[in-house]
């Protein structure tokens, strides 16, 4: 059986790999490695929630104090950038895959970004609530792990709090925002944005007063 990205334990060698990417605005220079999703660059996927988030001003907003979570954070570039983009607020970057948390950290250090709290799933505390959730998730990992995992996270949103997902739409990102919204019907579900056969789901949940 060939090994995925989404692997809890990576059997691959590591192999190491210095890439460039924009991040925040600026080139950096940051560490991937094989074992984790797309090693060699930034996935389109994951570049189409970047400039959304970006263009909107969502990922710097000055009115969300709650930590973010950036949920199946490969080798970090979500959570570098929103790091990146309000370097005194908490990120909680939680990630299945060992080998991912370990590059994210150490971009992290690199990035010189002490905020970012790398973490698997059972080590974030129960009790903490999000201002922003961002997530490019693994498809591919099946609608019911998908599911499962949203179902534990999206409620975890702080009240007034959004999630933004990017999910292409081969990949089947008009079925999942419907599950959602039938799923969270406390909340506002649309798609924010389509581009580049991606598109990225927003889900709100408003304030009770």
């Amino acid at each position: 059986m060939s090994e995925h990205y989404f692997s809890e334990s990576p059997k691959s060698d590591l192999k190491p790999r210095e890439i460039s990417i924009r991040l925040g605005g600026e080139p950096r220079q940051v560490i991937t490695a094989s074992g984790v999703f797309s090693p060699e660059r930034l996935d389109h996927g994951t570049e189409v929630l970047l400039r959304t988030l970006a263009d909107q001003g969502i990922i710097s907003d000055d009115a969300t104090h709650q930590p973010v979570l950036d949920l199946g954070c490969g080798w970090g570039p979500i959570a570098l950038s929103a790091a990146l983009a309000r370097p005194e607020r908490d990120v909680w970057a939680v990630e299945v895959n060992p080998r991912a948390r370990e590059l994210t950290a150490e971009n992290a250090r690199r990035l010189g970004l002490s905020r970012v709290r790398v973490a698997a799933p059972e080590e974030v505390p129960g009790d903490v609530r999000f201002g922003l959730i961002l997530s490019n998730p693994p498809i591919r990992v099946g609608k019911q792990v998908l599911h499962e995992m949203l179902s534990l996270w999206l409620p975890r949103l702080a009240e007034g709090a959004s999630a933004y997902l990017v999910v292409a739409k081969h990949l089947g990102a008009d079925s999942l925002q419907k599950w959602i919204s039938e799923t969270f019907t406390e909340c506002d579900v649309s798609r924010l944005a389509r581009d580049k056969g991606f598109h990225v789901i927003a889900v709100h949940r408003p304030a009770t007063s």
